[in-house]
């Protein structure tokens, strides 16, 4: 499955040349097919095989640093930011960390998208402009910095300021108690954490389960799919569906597929029941791009494939159609691609609806599951589409609400169903190719737009698929909040970087005064979330081991509930799994990194250990 490879990232915490061990932290080994955001060309799709509408182009704003596109339709957005709030515009000043103006000013006003815009003023713990290169301020400026910050802290009392309240609803700008930086990570108190499942084990200290190589390949192969039950932990293979011990890493069961995965659902039933889109035959050189036609699901408690099926078009034709993507909300299986989308029942694979294309040219791109059931409905043209997200009863099809999306949206990813939220790129001004400018609150009784939250790119690291649409990273939905990382920037290390968790309130799309900081030289990252707590996993710097914190959603304090090994050949192993470009899962103590793409080895690495999950576990 030939896919054009992807440039490898700038790590984060990559420590000094002629210093520790190279090998760059966080390099993505194995990029997702047509990358995240990337733009995709029009002869392949996700998977390299089959041609599908190309990808907008992800082009850079016109100007403005952090600037919000207008807002279509009349949406309501969310107020201006206040002075004095961590993430909300401060006075405009040279300094440490602060983006600049155009001409090297800072806090210029810069030509927003589409419409004047009031000046974006420097930000805490934005990175730092490429203009700059990047490079350490002087320490005598760290010094003065860092009084200047002393001053501030000492004034405000260690209280952080947050706006609580939109102006027209009587909101006032008050200090918020409520969680300030979330303090340090605690662990080994032994029992469970109020709010959530998780455990904080006595000792904290993890070690390995088990590694699994790599598979040898002879081209780009996908691997996605990785879960894990009470007893195993699952995960997708070359044209197969594996479970292994999740503590020991011994092969449970195996089932063979006659193609390989092309795409997966996150989601499983109580019973521990998931779904899989997969090709119909192996790739021969009569049929070197077999189609992704074949819908499944996998008994992970029986260790069986229940059952599988292909799907023809409602308008006619014997011939299966191919789907991009599949997931599962109650007993109903949906997979949704550019030929339309269809659903099952669970258990026995019996049709629910059939992709319908209408006369619009309207079809059913795809759908999001978990509590509940959504789909982002195209309408139009290509160059012109018009997209629509709904809330669906799943055991009809039938629509419960309809939202429409804005003007200049081409494609659009739904964060989490219940709650209704969606991500978007509209006008392709976030620029970063994270496919998120805005977060769209949606009511799912009636569809109508709660806030619109515009999420500068440069601010924030979440991360959505270009086109799928239930194929968005590391940022967590619970408590009606949001919760996004910042992108990285420079600590009080020298060689460091770092970046914290906020939040945003999904009613009223403000930026709230708490957040977790991940500590220097860590990148901090959600997972998901764990009854009313976040749990997130810490990227380390080179010459430490990974860490899982659980965060408490209203105060951000962090629990430590893993720490990796610190041995060079085991966090080595650890970094090759870049948090972007991998399938990261915690459950009770044990913890999984693996690969979505793996490839054809290159003669620099035929010799050297390479592994499809990195198995961790503590006592």
């Amino acid at each position: 499955m030939t896919q054009p490879p992807q440039p490898p990232q700038q790590p984060p915490n990559t420590p000094p040349p002629a210093g520790p061990p190279s090998g760059g932290f966080g390099a993505p080994q194995d990029p997702p097919p047509g990358g995240f955001g990337q733009p995709t060309p029009p002869p392949a799709d996700p998977f390299g095989k089959q041609p599908q509408q190309p990808a907008a182009p992800q082009d850079a704003p016109a100007g403005g640093y952090g600037t919000p596109p207008p807002a279509a339709g009349g949406y309501p957005t969310p107020p201006a930011p206040q002075p004095n709030g961590y993430g909300y515009p401060q006075a405009p000043q040279q300094g440490y960390g602060y983006p600049q103006g155009p001409g090297g000013q800072p806090g210029m006003p810069q030509q927003g998208y589409g419409y004047p815009t009031q000046p974006m003023q420097p930000q805490y713990g934005a990175p730092q402009p490429a203009g700059d290169g990047g490079k350490k301020f002087s320490t005598q400026m760290q010094i003065i910095v860092a009084a200047a910050v002393a001053v501030v802290l000492i004034i405000g009392g260690g209280i952080i300021y947050a706006a609580t309240g939109d102006d027209d609803k009587g909101g006032t700008n008050e200090a918020s108690s409520s969680g300030a930086t979330g303090g340090e990570a605690k662990g080994g108190e032994g029992d469970g954490l109020a709010g959530g499942d998780e455990k904080a084990p006595a000792n904290t200290k993890s070690e390995v389960a088990f590694q699994l190589p790599e598979p040898v390949v002879t081209d780009i192969t996908t691997v996605m799919g990785s879960w894990v039950t009470d007893k195993a932990y699952v995960k997708s293979g070359v044209a197969e569906i594996t479970a292994y011990d999740r503590d020991k890493g011994t092969k449970l069961w195996s089932v063979p597929l006659p193609g390989e995965v092309c795409s997966a659902s996150r989601h499983m039933s109580k019973d521990f029941k998931t779904a899989i889109v997969f090709e119909e035959t192996k790739a021969t050189k009569a049929n070197k791009y077999p189609s992704c036609n074949q819908v499944g699901v996998i008994d992970m408690t029986a260790g069986k494939l229940l059952w599988s099926k292909g799907v023809t078009s409602a308008t006619g034709g014997d011939k299966p159609i191919r789907f991009d993507e599949v997931t599962l909300s109650g007993t109903t299986v949906a997979a949704g691609g550019t030929s339309g989308g269809a659903a099952f029942k669970l258990d026995d694979g019996a049709e629910l609806w059939k992709p319908k294309v209408g006369a619009d040219g309207c079809y059913d791109r795809g759908y999001a599951g978990g509590e509940a059931l959504a789909v982002v409905r195209k309408c139009g043209t290509s160059d012109s589409p018009q997209l629509t997200v709904q809330a669906l009863n799943p055991t009809t099809g039938a629509p419960l609400s309809s939202f429409q999306m804005p003007a200049g949206v081409d494609y659009a990813s739904i964060v989490s169903t219940k709650p209704l939220v969606v991500a978007a790129d509209v006008g392709d001004t976030a620029g970063d190719g994270s496919g998120i400018s805005d977060f769209f609150s949606i009511d799912a009784a009636t569809g109508k737009l709660i806030v619109r939250i515009p999420a500068d790119a440069e601010q924030y690291a979440a991360r959505c698929g270009s086109t799928e649409v239930e194929r968005c990273q590391n940022l967590a939905v619970g408590n009606n909040r949001l919760y996004v990382p910042t992108e990285n920037h420079d600590g009080t290390s020298e060689y460091g970087e770092t970046n914290e968790v906020v939040a945003f309130d999904l009613t009223t799309g403000k930026l709230l005064g708490g957040r977790a900081d991940a500590g220097d030289r860590y990148s901090l990252t959600p997972l998901r979330m764990d009854g009313t707590n976040v749990i997130a996993y810490k990227e380390p710097p080179y010459d430490k081991g990974g860490q899982i914190v659980s965060i408490d959603g209203e105060t951000f304090k962090q629990t430590l509930l893993m720490e990796n090994p610190s041995d060079e050949a085991v966090r080595e192993a650890e970094r090759r799994f870049s948090t972007d470009h991998s399938e990261i899962l915690y459950k009770d103590g044990r913890f999984f990194k693996s690969k979505r793409l793996v490839s054809k080895r290159s003669t620099s690495d035929a010799d050297e250990k390479l592994y499809l999950v990195v198995a961790y576990r503590t006592d």
